[in-house]
């Protein structure tokens, strides 16, 4: 006579590792996007700037991996560039660059800012303690 196997069911254990796995990576996320920081360490001085609140701003950043940034966005030297031509003389620039980010990148913005003869900007720095 043959005995019937006994029908244990789904082992859901492996399942439920998946979905705490799944749902770890996707707060993890979340909490990124939430900030959408992008991470500098500014210079410190004693006279520092502090960001304007007016509405109708650029924010131009230069991360440690030189990395440029146009309003939180990663951006190339030319997008830049082509939205510096296209914006009025009088609209408010903030710049900020890492403390360990390549001066020649900072010199670049300058020197965009120059051509375009935009003297409406801040150089965004930390109050030394």
């Amino acid at each position: 006579m043959i005995k019937a196997q006994k029908n244990e069911g789904l082992n859901i254990i492996p399942f439920i590792d998946i979905i705490l796995v799944l749902l770890a990576m996707v707060l993890s996320i979340s909490t990124f996007i939430a900030h959408g920081e992008i991470k500098l360490e500014l210079p410190k001085t004693d006279s520092s700037t502090q960001a304007s609140d007016k509405k109708d701003k650029i924010q131009i950043a230069i991360n440690a991996e030189n990395l440029f940034f146009l309003n939180g966005q990663e951006s190339s030297l030319q997008e830049i560039q082509t939205k510096l031509d296209s914006t009025q003389k009088t609209t408010a620039i903030e710049l900020k660059s890492d403390k360990n980010a390549r001066f020649d990148g900072f010199i670049q913005i300058i020197d965009i800012l120059r051509k375009n003869h935009h003297e409406n900007f801040q150089i965004l720095t930390e109050r030394t303690q």
